[in-house]
């Protein structure tokens, strides 16, 4: 049985393989992307601005804009000629002794070198008395100096520079900038297509009814894809699969002709009617199976490489809920950011604090151990977290009731009330 560090690293580096040689970055398709729908998109080429931001010299403030070799210590006099306002700038020329008034992102005329602040002028006493159609004078009531309060025209982004780089993920901030630079479409790589599957006979489609106390309604699909919504990943769904081996190779077959990556909830156990360990067998191979960690411990890493132009990577997940949330968490999400292209600091990161344990909770040495807890944070900023009594992996209300995970070493065993302990929050809370 494998660690869990163990096994994430043994997926990194298939992960590593897979993207540098079964299914190489340059290689792959790339999708014409509205700059709009481009969030949490992939870049597949960088992008180079073709002017200067800002594209002239603009005013920090609201003030006025003072030509050349001008007087700018304490209570010089500047004659006013003109006026610069965003999206009208003043075209004319300035000598020195004069100036125009100028407010915040308009232009600086180029006989200029400095924008002194209204509030270092005696504007305010005479502002009711200026009669804009024709020049006046304004003191200045403090020194100004060269260069102050403008924005150099480039100092931002300079024509020609690369903004943002291939493997980037593309974020609020991302789109903003694009925009500044008038891009409206972008290239990124086509999502990878992920395919879904849930066994056995007691499962029911939610929609659908409940015909016997012996079934269960499928919850582990919906979960999954709405842990899965936020990736470059087109999703698809191959439904209910029964406890049949015939059916359960009809359907990894076929998933695997579509498919870039499989995944399923279930079977994955010894049990008489466990099937898909058998079938990755036959269409592919299992990497690794078993993980010393709790819930969670009958996850299936494998691939499906049977008549395929690559290979299929498959990630068996077991039937309980919570089990499948904690192997998503750990195993399958970070492997499918690593898959889609996008670089390493832009994966999402899993956080996690240090907070004080607030009750007694028992654990037995052997496996690392995910406990449902609810993290609070105090006045001071520290971290207290209490963990849920009872945490068997069936627990689907205490999964919802948590805010995080509670962290514990596969040697630990029980931990006291007031000691310290590694906590994961939910990534859905920090979104």
């Amino acid at each position: 049985m494998i660690t869990m560090e163990a096994l994430q690293a043994a997926i990194k580096l298939r992960v590593d393989t897979y993207n540098n040689n079964d299914f190489p970055l340059p290689t792959r398709v790339l999708n014409t992307c509205e700059l709009l729908a481009s969030r949490n998109q992939i870049l597949a080429q960088d992008i180079t601005a073709t002017f200067d931001i800002p594209r002239q010299n603009l005013s920090a403030m609201d003030g006025y804009a003072i030509a050349h070799g001008s007087d700018i210590s304490d209570t010089s006099i500047i004659q006013i000629i003109g006026e610069s306002q965003a999206g009208s700038a003043y075209t004319g020329d300035l000598t020195a002794g004069q100036g125009v008034r100028i407010f915040t992102g308009a232009v600086v005329p180029n006989s200029c070198d400095t924008v002194i602040m209204q509030e270092n002028t005696n504007f305010a006493a005479i502002r009711d008395s200026i009669d804009k159609s024709k020049p006046y004078t304004v003191t200045l009531s403090q020194t100004a100096q060269i260069d102050s309060n403008i924005r150099k025209q480039g100092e931002e982004i300079e024509s020609g520079e690369t903004v943002l780089k291939v493997g980037k993920r593309l974020n609020a901030a991302d789109i903003s900038l694009l925009a500044n630079l008038g891009i409206s479409q972008v290239k990124v790589f086509q999502p990878l297509i992920v395919g879904l599957l849930a066994t056995g006979d007691e499962l029911v489609a939610i929609g659908n009814e409940l015909t016997s106390l012996a079934q269960i309604y499928n919850s582990n699909t919906p979960t999954l894809k709405t842990m899965l919504a936020d990736l470059p990943m087109t999703i698809r769904d191959y439904g209910i699969i029964p406890d049949n081996l015939e059916q359960t190779t009809a359907a990894v077959h076929k998933a695997m002709q579509d498919c870039d990556v499989l995944i399923s909830t279930a079977g994955v156990s010894v049990g008489d009617y466990d099937f898909l360990t058998t079938v990755i067998e036959q269409l592919g191979q299992i990497n690794h199976y078993k993980v010393a960690m709790k819930p969670g411990k009958p996850f299936v890493f494998g691939e499906l490489n049977k008549d395929t132009a690559k290979p299929v990577l498959y990630f068996g997940l077991p039937g309980n809920p919570l089990s499948t949330v904690v192997g998503a968490l750990q195993f399958v999400i970070p492997a499918l950011w690593q898959m889609s292209g996008a670089d390493l600091a832009e994966r999402p990161m899993q956080l996690s604090v240090k907070a004080t344990l607030t009750n007694d909770i028992r654990k037995s040495a052997g496996r690392k151990d995910f406990q449902r807890g609810v993290l609070t944070q105090n006045d001071a900023g520290s971290y207290q977290v209490e963990c849920f009594s009872g945490q068997q992996s069936h627990r689907i209300k205490q999964l919802s009731r948590a805010n995080c995970f509670v962290v514990l070493d596969k040697d630990s065993g029980n931990v006291a009330s007031g000691d310290s302990v590694i906590v994961q929050p939910f990534p859905w809370l920090h979104a």
